[in-house]
C-alpha cells in the first residue's frame, strides 16, 4: 500500500499504514506511536530541527534554541503568515508544519517498507467557525503544505468520521452513534448510523447524518487554567500606581496560549514588562513577569499548567510547580475553579452538540452510543456534559488519542488500495 493515514493534531499526532491487510500506527520515536505536535529548532546546532518528544525534552532540559507546539492552530488564525525568529534566519510557520509532515512521512515509510505518496488527512469539521471561504482556504492550505512533505495524491477525512470507522470495528449490531472528538485546538461531532453490516459499503455517504465543529480544544482550556490561577502570580490582575490602573492583559492573555507563546519573547515585549514593573504596586509579582520572558520560560509554564489540568481529571485540587521562575513558587487550582472559569466554553461545545442534532434531524433519546475521543474528552466537564445531554445512551471510549489514526488509515486502503 503506497497511502497513510495521517492525524496531525494540536498537541499529539501519529500515522498509520496498513500492513497485512491490519491498520498498523508507524513507530515514531522509541517505539511510540504518537508523538507531540512538536518541533525545536537548536541554535547550538545551526538551527537543527528535532521533532516530537525529543523537540520537548530538548526545550525542557534547557538547550538554546526554539520550540513550536500546537502548529495546526496556525490553520484558521491570522498567524498563517508569520515567521519565527531563529539564531541566524527567520523560518515560515507553515514551513514548519511542511518539515514535520515530511519527518512523519518518512516515518512511515520505514514501517510501511515503500515509498508513500498518497495520504488521508484528517481535518476538523470546521477550521474556522462562520466563514466558508476562510474554512476552505484553511484546508487549502494544509493541502499544499502536504504537497511539500512528498505526497502527490491528498484527500480529506473529517476526524470524527473517521473515529467512528475505528469505533465501528468493534460493534456487533446497528447503532446510531454520536462521536464527540475533543482535541487539543477544536471540537468535533458526529452523527452516523454503524454496524457490522454497513462497514463493508463502499459508500457512506448516507450513514453520516450530521457533522458540526466549534474552535473550543485543550489548548483553550489550558489558558483559562493559566489565565485563572498563574498569571496572577505575575501580576495580572494587579494595578499600577498611577491612578491605580490595571496592569495591561496583553501580554499575559499571549503567554497562556500555546500558538502565541514564541510571539511574547521580543524586544518590545520584555520592554514593555519591564517599564509595567517600575510602576506596579505589587513589583514582587510582576518581576516573575521579567524573569519569565528574560528567560523564555513561557513554555515551561504552559507545560506545567497543561499537567495540573490532567491532574484535576482525577482530583479536586492541585498544585501547578513553577520552580523555575522563582524558588517554592506554585500556583494552586481547584476542580471547582476550573469548571467555572470554562463555563462558557462548555456553553459553546453544549450549542454544538444540539446544533448536531438538529442537522441530523433527531433527538437526544435517539441515540444509542455517544462515543468520546480526543484527550480533552477526559476533562470531567466535558463528560459530565455528554452524560447530561444523553442520559439514556451508552457512553463509549477508545484509545483517547490513536482511534482518528487507525480509521484514517482504513479509509486510506479503501481509496488508494
Amino acid at each position: 500500500m503506497r497511502a497513510a493515514g495521517f492525524d496531525f493534531g494540536t498537541s499529539n499526532s501519529a500515522i498509520g499504514v496498513m500492513r497485512e491487510g491490519h491498520a498498523v500506527l508507524a513507530p515514531l520515536e522509541n517505539g511510540a506511536t504518537m508523538v507531540p505536535t512538536a518541533v525545536f529548532f537548536d541554535f547550538a546546532d545551526h538551527d537543527r530541527p528535532s521533532y516530537g518528544r525529543a523537540a520537548v525534552d530538548a526545550y525542557v532540559n534547557g538547550n538554546d534554541g526554539r520550540l513550536l507546539r500546537s502548529l495546526k492552530t496556525i490553520l484558521s488564525s491570522n498567524l498563517i503568515t508569520e515567521r519565527t525568529a531563529l539564531s541566524k534566519r527567520q523560518v515560515q510557520l507553515t514551513d514548519v508544519i511542511a518539515m514535520f509532515s515530511r519527518h512523519l512521512r518518512l516515518k512511515a515509510e520505514e514501517a510501511a517498507g515503500c515509498p508513500l505518496d498518497a495520504v488521508v488527512h484528517g481535518r476538523p469539521v470546521r477550521f474556522v467557525e462562520g466563514d466558508d471561504a476562510a474554512d476552505r482556504r484553511a484546508e487549502d492550505t494544509l493541502r499544499d503544505l502536504a504537497g511539500k512533505a512528498g505526497y502527490t495524491e491528498i484527500s480529506f477525512v473529517y476526524e470524527p468520521v473517521a473515529a467512528a470507522a475505528q469505533y465501528e470495528q468493534g460493534v456487533t449490531g446497528e447503532e446510531l452513534v454520536l462521536v464527540a472528538d475533543i482535541g487539543g485546538g477544536t471540537s468535533d461531532f458526529s452523527i452516523i448510523r454503524v454496524g457490522p453490516d454497513r462497514r463493508a459499503r463502499d459508500n457512506r455517504k448516507d450513514d453520516i447524518l450530521a457533522n458540526t465543529g466549534v474552535r473550543v480544544g485543550g489548548t483553550d482550556l489550558d489558558r483559562h487554567l493559566s489565565l485563572q490561577a498563574v498569571m496572577p502570580l505575575l501580576g495580572l490582575g494587579t494595578e499600577l500606581v498611577t491612578r491605580n490602573l490595571p496592569v495591561p492583559r496583553s501580554t499575559y492573555a499571549e503567554l497562556a496560549f500555546w500558538p502565541t507563546i514564541n510571539f511574547c519573547y521580543t524586544p518590545r515585549i520584555l520592554r514593555e514588562a519591564e517599564d509595567v514593573h517600575r510602576q506596579a504596586r505589587e513589583p514582587e509579582k510582576t518581576k516573575r513577569l521579567v524573569t519569565v520572558l528574560k528567560k523564555q520560560l513561557g513554555h515551561r509554564m504552559a507545560f506545567a499548567v497543561e499537567s495540573g489540568k490532567i491532574a484535576l481529571s482525577g482530583e479536586a485540587s492541585t498544585r501547578i510547580p513553577l520552580h523555575f521562575v522563582e524558588n517554592d513558587l506554585e500556583a494552586r487550582a481547584t476542580r471547582k475553579g476550573f469548571d467555572e472559569t470554562i463555563g462558557s466554553e462548555i456553553m459553546r461545545l453544549r450549542l454544538s452538540v444540539w446544533n448536531c442534532l438538529a442537522l441530523a434531524g433527531v433527538d437526544a433519546t435517539d441515540i444509542n452510543t455517544v462515543f468520546m475521543t480526543g484527550g480533552s474528552s477526559r476533562v470531567p466537564a466535558i463528560e459530565a456534559l455528554m452524560r447530561d445531554e444523553f442520559p439514556d445512551a451508552g457512553i463509549r471510549r477508545g484509545d483517547d488519542f490513536l482511534s482518528v489514526a487507525l480509521g484514517l488509515t482504513r479509509e486510506a486502503m479503501q481509496r488508494y488500495g
